[in-house]
């Protein structure tokens, strides 16, 4: 049986909102934390109970070993979180590496017998779509370069090397999770999806962005904003919008 101290690992709520009748379940970016979604939480409380996912390796989980492994990760997720998914009509959302975990831990729900409202695929190509990648590969700085580039974390703490220090080993996993990771086309669950994308993201085309509809048996959406691979900062607005309506109506 889960416990309560291993799904508050798992799971942050920063605005409680337990009478709610939904909940929203969001996943970060490789390299992110739970954090990245408190402004999400403060926006949508008044509508979900929202959740934001903290991966082992960072802040205060910083000293558990992340898992290199989409699929052990979602199983760890899955284990955590089961007996509060079941509770009440639930929605994911994830970004990046983040949208594939969510989609993993879609399936290990609907196999289990769960219905999952709605999965908010944002920024990541569909699973089936593969690059050859080697971020996690390569040095410190490499990997220091490519988060720069992809503007995904704080510049401020990727100049401070203590912090650095902390956070590389966990950053080096996730990468090295996604870029390990293959999905078979053709594999799908119920849920609807809808596919967020900026028009600019270097890591996702609108072809491998519009994938997505393949992973689902229900019905499919693309989004697409201005932006690139954390089109979120400047579109906010919107994807909060889209949600809150979402959240709202359940539809």
């Amino acid at each position: 049986m889960t416990t309560s101290t291993e799904e508050s690992l798992w799971a942050r709520g920063f605005h409680p909102a337990p009478d709610s009748a939904r909940q929203l379940f969001c996943f970060p970016h490789a390299g992110g934390s739970a954090s990245f979604y408190f402004p999400v939480s403060a926006q949508l409380s008044s509508v979900a109970e929202v959740f934001a996912v903290q991966y082992p390796g960072r802040q205060d989980r910083r000293k558990e070993t992340s898992p290199s492994d989409i699929g052990t990760m979602a199983d760890q997720v899955y284990g955590a979180l089961r007996e509060r998914l079941f509770a009440r009509p639930t929605t994911f959302f994830g970004h990046s590496m983040g949208a594939t975990l969510a989609f993993e831990v879609t399936r290990r729900f609907e196999a289990d017998g769960g219905k999952l409202s709605h999965l908010f695929a944002s920024g990541r190509r569909a699973p089936s779509r593969f690059r050859d990648e080697d971020v996690h590969r390569r040095s410190d700085d490499g990997i220091v370069a490519e988060l720069k580039l992809m503007s995904g974390t704080n510049t401020e703490l990727l100049g401070d090397e203590e912090i650095l220090r902390m956070i590389l080993p966990a950053i080096r996993s996730d990468y090295e999770a996604i870029e390990t990771y293959r999905c078979e086309p053709g594999t799908a669950v119920r849920a609807p999806i809808t596919a967020l994308t900026g028009d600019s993201d270097p890591k996702t085309s609108l072809d491998e962005a519009e994938d997505w509809r393949g992973h689902t048996g229900g019905p499919f959406e693309l989004k697409v904003y201005p932006g690139g691979h954390f089109y979120l900062t400047s579109q906010a607005p919107a994807v909060l919008s889209l949600l809150r309506e979402h959240l709202s109506t359940g539809v």
